[in-house]
């Protein structure tokens, strides 16, 4: 089993999807792939007019690895700047069990 957290993420108000698609694929998504630990990302990104514009699922070893890395000078950069461009941010943490591989 593996330690996953999915993140759930509305744009800010202000925002268009297409400018919440720029700046999470384009600017974000560099920046979180620094996360240190963080064995895999996947952003996943929602059709507009969901009740959320992406979905990011972020591999860890363990829970302790994702709460240290978000300690870092790295993962508070990474919060900080998701929480400026978010209206709402839902996370699940989920041992993943593989059915079909």
């Amino acid at each position: 089993m593996t330690f996953k957290a999915i993140i759930l993420l509305r744009r800010r108000d202000d925002m268009t999807h297409e400018e919440f698609a720029t700046w999470w694929l384009d600017e974000h998504a560099p920046l979180a792939a620094t996360l240190p630990g963080v064995r895999r990302l996947c952003f996943n990104l929602a059709d507009d007019g969901g009740a959320f514009d992406g979905v990011s699922e972020l591999w860890f070893d363990s829970r302790e690895d994702f709460d240290a890395a978000y300690a870092t000078d790295i993962g508070k950069a990474v919060a900080a700047d998701s929480m400026t461009h978010l209206s709402a941010r839902e996370r699940l943490f989920v041992g993943e069990t593989f059915i079909v591989d």
